[in-house]
């Protein structure tokens, strides 16, 4: 089981850049994928972006291709989830996840999952 706590979320203006951080433990950081998921009130979790335990490939939904850059620190036990040219549209809580698979990008490939983070994205 993977422990996961992120940070970083908040408010932001349209225009903006925000930066989240999961930290993880509880099992060796290089032996699953991570991932971000976001959800916003009355719509379904939303993939965001995924990043690959084999060969640190990523992932990104359309929404966010572009604008979004996810990495990740096995020195340190993180993933990011670096966010450029926020739009208001980008409010929603982040989770991040861990995957056992190297390709995964959807809910169902994800096991453990943080408690979220808010960010908001002002007009």
């Amino acid at each position: 089981q993977v422990q996961l706590a992120e940070s970083g979320g908040g408010l932001v203006q349209a225009g903006g850049s925000l930066r989240l951080s999961c930290a993880a433990s509880g099992r060796a950081f290089g032996t699953y994928s991570m991932g971000w998921f976001r959800q916003a009130p009355g719509k379904e979790r939303e993939f965001v972006a995924a990043i690959s335990w084999s060969d640190s490939r990523t992932y990104y939904g359309n929404s966010v291709k572009g604008r979004f850059t996810i990495s990740r620190d096995n020195a340190k036990n993180t993933v990011s989830l670096q966010m450029n040219s926020l739009k208001p549209e980008d409010s929603a809580v982040y989770y991040c996840a861990t995957a056992d698979t190297s390709i995964a990008t959807t809910t169902t490939d994800f096991r453990s999952w943080a408690q979220g983070t808010q960010v908001t994205v002002s007009s």
